[in-house]
């Protein structure tokens, strides 16, 4: 009953402000109920709320709620390798963050940025680069703890797939360059993505005012003018977030940044059959308040000691 007064509320919502705008009836009519049959027609029915669970809520999660290592636990080990899936393996984790993105032949690999620069000994986009070329670097030359994982390789998607079956890790896959931010989570025992496979649990992120700021709240333009219309832009894009875009993706989770977290907000989701999941966080203290008060998973860089904040 909740997600049909939702429904109505927002497709009403919808026809107001087309009517206002136009001065239409008949134009704001046409439109919503363009919008509702391009709803219905087009979204992905949400996975099962018992296999969600299982998926999301393992059993044996850290301190009763699940971890996800960002990255594979960038802190811990270099970031989205093999070596980082088997140290979050050891430390604790439930599950592991990763990104995948794709060389110039076609081959699906780990890494996060576009460009190799940040976290191997070499330099050039990954999108220019043949596998080849890729497999040659070094992926943690730049790593606080290169001494103990040298000569370390960038990752295929199968072969980090594979190494997670063996320490049965839930996936939470970033893929990179969509035009929003959809996560692909699945258990071990599932092989494929949602568009292929409806058992594949997705999930958006989410970060307030992504549009409008900076990771650390500075703002991306100084032009008064430019800040309210990313503001206005960042209103939109969270109103659709909450009341569009998570029934089109049919999720089962939202991934939202930490500070913008309370009991109200899991709550709002939870009505809604939807988990919530805080990132980063890397501190002691952030991590009881998510274990013992909200109860819910977090991603985290390290399942070791508290770290630096990552975006």
């Amino acid at each position: 009953m909740l997600q049909i007064g939702d429904e109505l509320m927002y497709f009403s919502s919808v026809f107001l402000l087309v009517m206002l705008g136009t001065r239409s009836a008949t134009g704001a009519s046409v439109f919503t109920l363009f919008l509702y049959v391009f709803m219905m027609m087009f979204r992905f029915p949400p996975v099962p709320a018992d296999q969600a669970s299982r998926v999301l809520r393992p059993r044996d999660s850290f301190g009763g709620v699940p971890v996800v290592a960002h990255r594979g636990g960038s802190h811990d080990a270099p970031e989205n390798t093999l070596a980082a899936i088997r140290e979050a393996s050891r430390n604790g984790a439930t599950g592991v963050e990763l990104d995948l993105s794709f060389t110039v032949d076609g081959v699906p690999v780990l890494m996060h940025d576009e460009t190799v620069d940040r976290t191997t000994n070499g330099s050039g986009p990954v999108s220019k680069l043949q596998f080849v070329q890729l497999r040659r670097l070094d992926a943690a030359a730049r790593h606080r703890l290169k001494d103990k994982f040298s000569a370390e390789k960038v990752p295929t998607l199968q072969e980090a797939v594979e190494e997670c079956i063996r320490h049965q890790l839930t996936i939470f896959f970033d893929v990179k360059d969509q035009p929003d931010k959809v996560l692909y989570i699945y258990h071990p025992s599932d092989h494929s993505m949602r568009q292929t496979d409806p058992k594949v649990v997705t999930a958006l992120t989410h970060r307030p005012w992504r549009l409008s700021r900076y990771e650390d709240g500075t703002p991306r333009t100084l032009s008064a003018l430019g800040q309210l219309w990313s503001a206005a832009l960042d209103v939109l894009l969270d109103w659709a977030h909450h009341h569009l875009l998570w029934k089109l993706c049919g999720i089962s989770a939202i991934l939202v940044q930490k500070d913008f977290i309370s009991l109200d907000y899991v709550q709002y989701w939870a009505e809604r059959g939807v988990e919530v999941v805080g990132w980063t966080v890397n501190t002691a203290v952030e991590k009881d308040y998510y274990q013992n008060l909200l109860k819910i998973g977090y991603i985290t860089d390290s399942l070791l000691e508290d770290c630096d904040p990552r975006y």
